[in-house]
């Protein structure tokens, strides 16, 4: 409860001996199973002073939170994973051109025997595929920390099948052998969540945000999410409102809100929408805000779609502002989705931690084929959320694993540095499907039946709209299959991830090679899926970049000579 015996609701707790997470219910209790006389706690909930306290299992406890300041709580740092032993590792800071990118410190090998249970925040973000793709289209080596491997993952969807009626989530796993290290196996965890009819879905209030300064004067930028937004707005219906607020040259309403049955005045001015001047963006950010509180809908889906470069020029201060006025936006129900676009100064670090402060979700917009891909084909994945605050739990069974490594959802340097840094949940839209996976080493010698248990997991979330939070519990089997008799999903997923790591640099793929992934990628995938046979065109692509023929280096060198 708080210092005025208010009960506190969705407190994340955490427990020292297992670090098992777990949350307060209704009215604040909270009740955990232990065999130890006494144990210790960390509780945190966005608003309050993260505390520790030391606690006697045997006896009711009562546990006082005090609320922080409002502008403390809104800097706060947060994880995406949990995750031990990297303290030692090297951090860079990444600037290409004039681009930045959140320095990202790779996840290791935690051992069970004293960290069995791991926790990631899940989300449907995709913007670090598409903008690999920009990179290795232009001939170019990709930053590393630009690289994300669950937004890779994210963006193939891979093997959607809707759970069960009435069901938010559908569980599956599958282990198999691990191509780059043969002591090892992948342990796949996919989440898929229930599709929505666009028919059923509540109306919607978007507020468009466009950057119209002069840095989006570029073909790749203003003209292609001009393009990108008339065709979602195609697909509104007459009980959808829409609102247009632009900043740049001039900030200010292009269109109140209109009902989306009036599709010729959307579109017109959408089209009269033209680039120039600086880049106040964090006015343009509040009259947003302000217009889409104006016209919120009770139980509806109220969402800022923020469209730029990430070229705010509104410094640190003005920064830390706009990230607390989106995450009070955020707690009264107004959710933000960012579109990143352009090159040479792509503020791909900016427009992420604002997309996370909005509970919202993040998309790179590379051409038309990926506008379209976001905004009409993935409408309902983009723009409608039917899970909040959703985490996944994962408790190794100590007995078989011995240690194991999670692949992607790499942290931000700032946030393991932050001693209060805890893990948020993300909002997980419509019919999408998440994979995490798990590099695991069994103890030698063990002998494992199909009926093992190998790892439990929970998701943890709450519905839109709703505070209570939900769960859902899963048991992975020892179901091992060797890799070349896996689904083709999972064998191009795979490859997915060793694309990441190659570029990553990845000191854990020493014994992967390009033409592994090659190979592994054109037995895998489905000839008639253009996204996994442009990911093929990718890896050759990449491979070229990253591996120069031996030829093409004797040529260098007679030129030296």
């Amino acid at each position: 409860m708080d210092e005025k015996n208010n009960p506190l609701q969705n407190v994340r707790i955490i427990m020292h001996s297992t670090r098992s997470i777990h949350s307060s219910g209704v009215g604040g209790a909270f009740g955990i199973t232990t065999a130890l006389k006494s144990d210790s706690l960390d509780l945190s909930i966005e608003g309050y002073e993260p505390l520790s306290v030391r606690v006697n299992t045997t006896e009711y406890q009562k546990i006082v939170m005090k609320m922080l300041p409002y502008t403390a709580s809104v800097q706060k740092q947060y994880l995406v994973s949990f995750t031990e032993n990297l303290a030692g590792l090297t951090s860079r800071k990444m600037f290409v051109a004039d681009e930045t990118y959140s320095p990202l410190i790779e996840n290791g090998f935690v051992k069970t025997d004293h960290n069995p249970v791991t926790g990631l925040t899940l989300n449907v973000n995709r913007a670090s595929y598409s903008n690999i793709r920009r990179f290795i289209n232009m001939n170019s080596t990709v930053p590393e920390d630009a690289v994300r491997i669950e937004e890779m993952l994210n963006y193939f969807n891979f093997n959607y099948n809707e759970p069960e009626k009435d069901s938010i989530f559908a569980i599956r796993s599958q282990v198999t052998s691990c191509p780059w290290n043969k002591e090892n196996q992948l342990l796949f965890i996919q989440a898929v969540s229930k599709k929505l009819n666009l028919d059923n879905v509540p109306p919607s209030n978007l507020v468009f945000l466009i950057d119209v300064s002069g840095s989006m004067d570029m073909p790749n930028r203003l003209p292609l999410l001009k393009s990108s937004f008339r065709k979602l707005v195609e697909n509104l219906r007459t009980i959808d409102t829409v609102s247009i607020v632009v900043y740049g040259g001039v900030t200010g309403i292009m269109l109140p809100p209109t009902s989306g049955g009036n599709k010729e005045k959307i579109l017109e001015a959408i089209e009269n929408l033209n680039a120039g001047g600086f880049t106040p963006g964090e006015a343009g950010i509040r009259q947003a805000y302000r217009l889409a509180h104006n016209s919120f809908i009770k139980e509806g889906n109220n969402r800022v779609i923020l469209a730029t470069d990430g070229d705010f020029n509104v410094g640190e201060t003005g920064e830390k502002e706009l990230e607390a006025l989106i995450t009070q936006m955020k707690q009264g129900g107004i959710y933000l989705t960012c579109l990143g676009v352009g090159m040479g100064n792509y503020k791909d670090s900016k427009i992420e931690i604002l997309a996370k402060k909005g509970n919202g979700n993040f998309a790179y917009l590379d051409d038309e084929r990926e506008g379209e891909k976001v905004l009409v084909k993935e409408l309902t994945q983009t723009l409608y959320a039917v899970a909040d605050n959703v985490s996944m739990q994962v408790r190794f069974n100590k007995d078989y694993i011995k240690a194991y490594r999670l692949i992607g959802f790499d942290n931000k340097r700032s946030a393991l540095s932050d001693t209060t840094s805890i893990l948020e949940g993300g909002e997980i839209g419509s019919g999408h499907s998440v994979m995490a996976v798990f590099e695991i080493s069994a103890h030698p010698g063990i002998h494992l039946s199909s009926n093992d248990v190998l790892s439990t997991v929970t998701i943890n979330y709450s519905k839109p709209g709703i505070k209570q939070s939900a769960k859902l519990e899963y048991q992975c089997a020892n179901n091992y299959k060797v890799l070349d008799s896996l689904d083709n999903h999972l064998r191009f997923a795979t490859g997915v991830c060793m694309f990441g790591g190659l570029l990553h640099s990845s000191p854990y793929l020493k014994n992967a090679s390009w033409d592994d992934v090659l190979l592994l990628t054109k037995n895998a995938m489905d000839i008639n899926n253009p996204l996994e046979t442009e990911f093929f065109d990718l890896v050759t692509k990449g491979k070229k970049i990253y591996e120069p023929s031996k030829k093409r280096k004797r040529k260098r060198v007679q030129e030296q000579d």
